[in-house]
């Protein structure tokens, strides 16, 4: 039987699905886990359940991981802290445009 907390990562799921533009939601490939709130809420033609050892899901938690570590107002809740939430969104805009500046080069 469903939980009520199963129901609210669905919704939270489902709403993060919808809030990506159209044409990504129309030509992503998306591979995750076997955790199966993907499967119901994104489209069989656009998901792929794959297992660590592909090695399609290495990027993304690289990058998040790296994310963890170099902003730390992720992590922790007094140090580093962001007490507005446009300084909170503009470190992590600095991170991903550094991070992608740097990685491509």
């Amino acid at each position: 039987m469903p939980t009520a907390a199963s129901y609210a990562v669905k919704k939270v799921l489902k709403g993060l699905w919808n809030s990506l533009p159209p044409v990504y939601r129309q030509c992503a490939e998306c591979s995750t886990d076997f955790w199966a709130a993907y499967a119901n809420v994104i489209p069989h033609k656009r998901h792929q359940a794959v297992g660590k050892e592909s090695g399609k899901t290495n990027h993304i938690e690289r990058f998040n991981n790296t994310m963890c570590q170099r902003i730390s107002r992720l992590v922790r809740k007094t140090l580093s802290f962001s007490k507005k939430l446009d300084n909170h969104i503009g470190a992590i805009w600095y991170f991903i445009h550094h991070y992608n500046s740097c990685s491509c080069a």
